[in-house]
Protein backbone atom coordinates (compact mmCIF):
# COMPACT_ATOMS: atom_id res chain seq x y z
CA UNK A 1 0.00 0.00 0.00
CA UNK A 2 1.24 3.49 -0.95
CA UNK A 3 0.48 4.77 2.59
CA UNK A 4 2.73 2.19 4.03
CA UNK A 5 6.07 2.98 1.72
CA UNK A 6 5.31 6.92 3.11
CA UNK A 7 4.88 6.01 6.38
CA UNK A 8 8.04 3.64 6.34
CA UNK A 9 9.82 6.23 4.36
CA UNK A 10 9.26 9.29 6.44
CA UNK A 11 9.51 8.45 10.66
CA UNK A 12 12.73 6.73 10.33
CA UNK A 13 13.85 9.43 8.57
CA UNK A 14 12.36 12.53 10.45
CA UNK A 15 11.81 11.15 13.78
CA UNK A 16 15.50 10.01 14.66
CA UNK A 17 16.23 13.69 15.61
CA UNK A 18 14.25 13.04 18.71
CA UNK A 19 14.09 9.72 19.46
CA UNK A 20 16.40 7.59 20.37
CA UNK A 21 17.42 4.42 18.35
CA UNK A 22 16.55 1.72 20.99
CA UNK A 23 12.73 3.59 20.63
CA UNK A 24 12.80 3.34 16.72
CA UNK A 25 13.71 0.26 15.84
CA UNK A 26 10.62 -1.02 18.03
CA UNK A 27 8.59 1.64 17.40
CA UNK A 28 8.88 1.98 13.56
CA UNK A 29 7.01 -1.40 12.51
CA UNK A 30 4.61 -0.96 14.59
CA UNK A 31 3.65 2.52 13.88
CA UNK A 32 4.54 2.49 9.80
CA UNK A 33 1.61 0.86 8.91
CA UNK A 34 -1.85 1.87 7.91
CA UNK A 35 -4.19 1.38 10.18
CA UNK A 36 -7.43 0.13 7.06
CA UNK A 37 -10.05 1.68 9.19
CA UNK A 38 -9.17 4.95 9.24
CA UNK A 39 -7.87 4.69 5.25
CA UNK A 40 -11.33 3.88 4.76
CA UNK A 41 -12.69 6.72 7.16
CA UNK A 42 -13.94 8.91 4.87
CA UNK A 43 -12.01 11.58 7.25
CA UNK A 44 -8.61 10.50 6.06
CA UNK A 45 -6.90 12.53 3.25
CA UNK A 46 -3.61 12.06 1.08
CA UNK A 47 -1.79 14.31 -1.28
CA UNK A 48 0.49 13.00 -4.30
CA UNK A 49 2.32 14.91 -6.54
CA UNK A 50 1.44 15.20 -10.70
CA UNK A 51 2.91 11.99 -10.94
CA UNK A 52 1.27 10.03 -8.33
CA UNK A 53 3.82 10.16 -6.12
CA UNK A 54 2.19 10.06 -2.34
CA UNK A 55 3.66 13.10 -0.23
CA UNK A 56 1.33 13.05 2.87
CA UNK A 57 -1.14 11.72 4.77
CA UNK A 58 -3.16 12.68 7.24
CA UNK A 59 -6.64 12.38 9.24
CA UNK A 60 -9.17 12.68 11.85
CA UNK A 61 -11.64 10.51 13.74
CA UNK A 62 -14.21 10.48 16.61
CA UNK A 63 -12.50 7.35 18.37
CA UNK A 64 -8.93 8.11 19.74
CA UNK A 65 -6.01 5.93 18.81
CA UNK A 66 -5.95 4.55 21.84
CA UNK A 67 -10.13 3.82 21.23
CA UNK A 68 -10.89 6.53 23.64
CA UNK A 69 -14.20 8.17 22.78
CA UNK A 70 -15.95 11.24 24.26
CA UNK A 71 -18.56 12.95 21.82
CA UNK A 72 -17.38 16.24 21.84
CA UNK A 73 -13.76 15.34 20.71
CA UNK A 74 -11.99 14.02 17.81
CA UNK A 75 -8.93 13.14 17.17
CA UNK A 76 -6.01 14.37 15.02
CA UNK A 77 -4.89 10.76 13.69
CA UNK A 78 -1.70 9.10 11.80
CA UNK A 79 -0.31 12.26 9.55
CA UNK A 80 2.94 12.09 7.54
CA UNK A 81 5.40 13.94 5.19
CA UNK A 82 7.54 12.38 2.60
CA UNK A 83 10.73 13.66 4.19
CA UNK A 84 11.58 15.34 0.42
CA UNK A 85 8.11 17.22 0.70
CA UNK A 86 8.58 19.06 4.36
CA UNK A 87 8.13 22.28 4.76
CA UNK A 88 6.53 22.45 1.49
CA UNK A 89 2.76 22.63 2.69
CA UNK A 90 1.70 19.29 2.00
CA UNK A 91 0.82 18.58 5.90
CA UNK A 92 -0.56 22.17 6.08
CA UNK A 93 -2.69 21.48 3.61
CA UNK A 94 -4.77 18.47 4.31
CA UNK A 95 -4.59 19.67 8.17
CA UNK A 96 -6.78 22.55 6.41
CA UNK A 97 -9.57 20.18 4.95
CA UNK A 98 -9.27 18.11 8.14
CA UNK A 99 -10.13 21.64 10.22
CA UNK A 100 -13.07 22.29 8.00
CA UNK A 101 -14.42 18.80 7.91
CA UNK A 102 -14.22 18.90 12.13
CA UNK A 103 -16.02 22.75 12.05
CA UNK A 104 -19.25 20.93 10.70
CA UNK A 105 -19.19 18.62 13.73
CA UNK A 106 -20.02 19.19 17.25
CA UNK A 107 -16.59 19.00 18.29
CA UNK A 108 -15.36 20.94 21.56
CA UNK A 109 -12.04 19.88 21.31
CA UNK A 110 -9.28 18.26 18.92
CA UNK A 111 -7.04 16.27 20.18
CA UNK A 112 -3.50 14.94 19.12
CA UNK A 113 -0.83 12.27 20.34
CA UNK A 114 2.05 14.23 18.72
CA UNK A 115 5.29 12.92 17.93
CA UNK A 116 8.30 15.15 19.65
CA UNK A 117 8.98 15.84 15.70
CA UNK A 118 5.48 17.12 15.23
CA UNK A 119 5.00 19.67 17.96
CA UNK A 120 5.79 22.78 16.03
CA UNK A 121 3.72 21.75 13.14
CA UNK A 122 1.04 21.10 15.38
CA UNK A 123 1.42 24.54 17.42
CA UNK A 124 1.14 26.37 14.19
CA UNK A 125 -2.64 25.25 14.24
CA UNK A 126 -2.99 26.54 17.42
CA UNK A 127 -2.52 23.14 19.61
CA UNK A 128 -1.51 23.44 22.98
CA UNK A 129 0.52 20.87 25.16
CA UNK A 130 -1.38 19.17 27.73
CA UNK A 131 1.33 16.52 28.70
CA UNK A 132 3.89 13.83 27.68
CA UNK A 133 2.65 10.72 27.41
CA UNK A 134 3.32 7.04 26.03
CA UNK A 135 1.27 5.50 23.77
CA UNK A 136 1.19 1.78 24.26
CA UNK A 137 1.89 0.23 20.63
CA UNK A 138 1.94 -3.56 22.27
CA UNK A 139 2.38 -5.03 25.67
CA UNK A 140 5.71 -3.79 26.62
CA UNK A 141 6.83 -1.31 23.89
CA UNK A 142 5.35 1.97 24.47
CA UNK A 143 6.33 5.09 22.23
CA UNK A 144 6.70 8.75 23.98
CA UNK A 145 4.79 11.36 22.32
CA UNK A 146 3.28 14.55 23.43
CA UNK A 147 -0.64 15.01 23.84
CA UNK A 148 -1.75 18.22 22.49
CA UNK A 149 -5.06 19.71 22.42
CA UNK A 150 -6.91 22.51 20.11
CA UNK A 151 -9.93 24.13 22.09
CA UNK A 152 -12.87 24.71 19.47
CA UNK A 153 -15.32 27.10 21.74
Amino acid sequence: MAIDALLGQSYPRLLREHYLPSVLVTAIPLIAKARPGLVASGTYFVCEDEAGILLGAGGWTRRGPMGENDSKTVHIRHFATHPDAVRQGVAGAIMEVCLKQIASTDAERISCAATRTAVPFYRSFDFDILEDMDVELRPGITFPAILMERLLV
